[in-house]
């Protein structure tokens, strides 16, 4: 009897394109990435939740008596915000006689790359804009691999843990100028080798203060209108506790005293002066290289409005909280009433600066799909980011098409295991 391509189309479609998907992934090889499965139903909405670690603060006595100094144990939650599917379609005939010409690698790659240079490209912004940490001087560019080392100095500096795998995402040209500083790195390889991922491809170093070192073409950008002043105060104390910031790690900022009417856009960071960092394991001030304590500094995670009064609120990913017991505190203390407010990107500059993190900072989560009336197969790569392929027919329009569908949850485990990082002069 002749083959019957039928009932096994969909399943030939689905491993070529998962192989080429998988193969072309950069940046979201080095996340947190997971299949959601029972984590959705009809009652959650968009939205699912990652249970936060909890932090204590030990306690030193004389006597051994605790009496008043207990804390409290703070369970906090890491919200997934369910995205937008990711879609990409194809005529029926053109899949059915790519598998009987052995083109189907020829038909899928296109469209593999096509999601996954649109999934990093969107999950990129969401780095840019929920990393928490600061490393150099926003504006100035990575020029020499000193100001590459002083991210994984700062990663280091702030208590990140050394659990999981350190990454820097770097924007291509930055390594033309790290290649006249030391022309090995990234050298090596066998000719006549296996074919290498786009992953690595893109890795020029690995373990480089801490860090894989690699080139990333989708990062995102921030492009800042024309302002003549970029400062201004707080207008009121804002929330300071760990209980009012551990389910979003986003905190509020009253501003007033902006002189110009003015859209700051998501992914500018700002600056509280006199509020300094302390490093998360320690709880202790972090000093740079010249003794100096490193200034408090977070990321607009929206578009903040200055009015014509100078008056807005900035949402900030990776709060400054100070509280008693310590146990969570991120600054040596409390942001209050006239501190001064400053975002640090320059007037009518665009910027790309390239990102660190630690590969739970952010997570990838795949949403199973419902399957549709028609012949269905789910794919899932093995780190549990999952596809739909259907072949259905569209009755009005007289064909039968091929879909493939792809949609993900984007989750901020912790901003202050990422960050942006610039040059220094």
């Amino acid at each position: 009897m002749a083959n019957d391509f039928s009932s096994n189309f969909t399943r030939k479609l689905a491993r070529v394109f998962l192989e080429k998907f998988d193969s072309e992934r950069v940046l979201s090889k080095n996340v947190n990435t997971q299949l959601l499965e029972g984590k959705f139903a009809p009652d959650t909405g968009d939205i699912v939740d990652f249970k936060r670690p909890t932090d204590y603060k030990s306690v030193r006595t004389a006597t051994g008596d605790i009496t008043g100094t207990r804390m409290d144990i703070i369970t906090g939650k890491a919200s997934g915000i369910v995205q937008p599917y990711f879609t990409v379609v194809v005529d029926f005939n053109e899949a059915d006689q790519a598998i009987k010409m052995d083109q189907l690698d020829q038909l899928l790659a296109p469209m593999a790359t096509r999601i996954k240079t649109d999934l990093e490209l969107d999950f990129a912004e969401f780095m840019l804009r929920n990393s928490g940490l600061l490393s150099g001087v926003v504006g100035t560019p990575v020029t020499i691999w000193d100001h590459v080392a002083r991210a994984g100095a700062m990663m280091e500096s702030s208590g990140v843990p050394k659990d999981n795998g350190w990454f820097y995402g770097m924007n291509p040209f930055t390594q033309t100028k790290l290649a006249s500083n030391q022309r090995s790195l990234g050298a090596g390889g066998v000719a006549g080798g296996p074919i290498k991922t786009a992953h690595e491809k893109a890795t020029i170093t690995e373990n480089f203060a801490g860090m894989d070192v690699m080139t990333a073409t989708s990062l995102g950008s921030v492009v800042m209108p024309t302002a003549a002043d970029l400062a201004g105060v707080l207008s009121a104390n804002p929330l300071v506790t760990y209980l009012a910031h551990k389910d979003t790690m986003i905190q509020s900022l009253p501003v007033s005293g902006f002189t110009v009417s003015i859209t700051i856009p998501k992914g500018s960071v700002v600056r509280i002066t006199g509020r300094n960092r302390l490093n998360l394991s320690t709880r202790k001030l972090i000093l740079d290289e010249t003794g100096a304590p490193v200034v408090y500094t977070g990321v607009l995670t929206a578009d903040a409005v200055i009015d014509g009064a100078g008056v807005g609120t900035l949402l900030v990913s990776g709060p400054a909280i100070f509280e008693a017991n310590g146990g969570y505190n991120t600054v040596n203390s409390a942001p209050v009433s006239g501190d001064v407010v400053t975002i640090l990107n320059a007037s009518a500059s665009t910027i790309q600066p390239n990102l660190f993190w630690h590969k739970q900072a952010f997570g990838i989560g795949s949403v199973p799909i419902k399957k549709l009336y028609s012949t269905d197969t789910l794919a899932t790569t093995e780190d549990g980011l999952q596809f739909r392929v259907s072949k259905y027919a569209v009755g009005d329009a007289n064909k039968q098409v091929v879909r493939f569908d792809f949609r993900p949850a984007y989750a901020v485990f912790n901003p202050f295991f990422s960050g942006q990082s610039f040059g220094f002069p």
